[in-house]
């Protein structure tokens, strides 16, 4: 008996110290987590204006902090698990073809991937905005649940050349290691926050066609004009890099429209001042998903979501950051239904179409309104 235990105990020994030698090397080698920050980097950050000794920070006071009983209040909300946190069966994309796409004319057309996922094309461009596609938003398929869909509106394989990828910040529902590996061949510019450079480089891509922006700056891209504004949030992709890349927003204009996309963040005056300066908008893709009363200073709630839409002076709002992951405590429809009864109230027109529908962007267009979720 005393050799049965001696030996279950060597066993048990070996697979804990399998377990923390893969843990380790997942950790510090493999390419999901980016790369890093030169001194020639960090310089280049801190002369931006929104760089500390602490890394990147937001333009009014955020506090990432809980208090004891707010985080145990929340570990316990994910142990027991909410209601409907999923649907109840896989979406069924809408599916588009390559030749679809290939068929450029002048009208400005979005394609919904899901969470915060979509093809905007503009003035014949083709721009891929934070396109996670991958199955999982985590940096290893065990850490996370699966997104809601099974197929994609069309295979990575299958998109055409795509003119630039814009990222909002390097969260893994936003930027995707997988993704851009598949994609990284065909993608002409990448326009991302400061810092958000590093990961780029680190998995392949040319410095020269990265561009880093600071907010507020702009940048022109084939006749478009490309600009990072603020959001309220904050950005990491490991243990030790929290704030170490910039956040935002961007708005990308063309010849005749105005596409707003809010990135992920809480609800503060930045969205007043974007207006101001770069509205109205003909649409507004506006975070509104993955919120909770205990981080709602860097996740909007719906009904923020829909006032934020106001503020930038936008003509119809789109509400993104939901449909595909479940990274919250609420019920995966709970945001769409929320900000339909909200942005009623506001009189701001909405739209919510399917994952994959297409529909064109501008005056007198009808837009997609039907509510495709109830049947899942």
């Amino acid at each position: 008996m005393k050799t049965f235990f001696k030996r279950l105990a060597v066993l048990m020994a070996i697979i804990i110290a399998a377990f923390l030698i893969y843990g380790f090397g997942f950790l510090y080698l493999s390419p999901e987590f980016g790369g890093e920050h030169s001194d020639e980097d960090i310089a280049r950050y801190k002369a931006s204006g929104h760089y500390n000794d602490d890394g990147f920070f937001n333009l009014v006071p955020t506090s990432l902090d809980m208090s004891l009983s707010s985080l145990w209040e929340t570990i316990q909300a994910y142990a027991n698990g909410i209601e409907n946190s999923r649907p109840s069966e896989d979406i069924v994309p809408n599916k588009i073809t390559q030749e679809t796409l290939l068929a450029n004319d002048s009208l400005t057309r979005i394609t919904w991937f899901g969470h915060s996922a979509f093809l905007l094309e503009i003035d014949t461009k083709k721009i891929l905005v934070d396109p996670m596609l991958g199955q999982v938003a985590a940096p290893h398929p065990m850490l996370g649940e699966n997104r809601y869909s099974k197929e994609l509106p069309i295979a990575i394989d299958q998109l055409p050349t795509i003119d630039a990828i814009i990222i909002s910040h390097d969260h893994y529902d936003h930027l995707d290691y997988k993704s851009i590996e598949k994609l990284k061949h065909k993608v002409e510019e990448y326009y991302v926050p400061l810092g958000v450079g590093a990961h780029f480089r680190a998995w392949g891509i040319p410095s020269e066609k990265i561009h880093e922006m600071n907010w507020w700056q702009e940048a022109i891209f084939k006749e478009l004009n490309i600009v990072l504004t603020p959001s309220r949030h904050f950005s990491g992709r490991g243990i030790t890099d929290r704030n170490k890349t910039m956040w935002g927003s961007w708005v990308i204009e063309g010849k005749k429209q105005k596409v707003f996309f809010s990135g992920d963040g809480g609800y503060a005056d930045h969205f007043k001042e974007i207006g101001k300066k770069y509205g109205p908008f003909d649409i507004a893709l506006m975070e509104c998903g993955q919120y909770n009363k205990n981080w709602a200073q860097i996740h909007m709630m719906p009904e923020e979501s829909a006032q934020a839409a106001v503020d930038v002076n936008a003509k119809v709002m789109m509400p993104v950051h939901w449909g595909a992951f479940t990274l919250s405590l609420h019920s995966w429809i709970d945001p769409v239904e929320r900000v339909t009864i909200k942005a009623k109230e506001l009189d701001m027109p909405l739209t919510t179409p399917e994952l994959g529908e297409v529909f064109i962007v501008g005056d007198g267009r009808v837009y997609p309104t039907s509510k495709w979720w109830e049947n899942y």
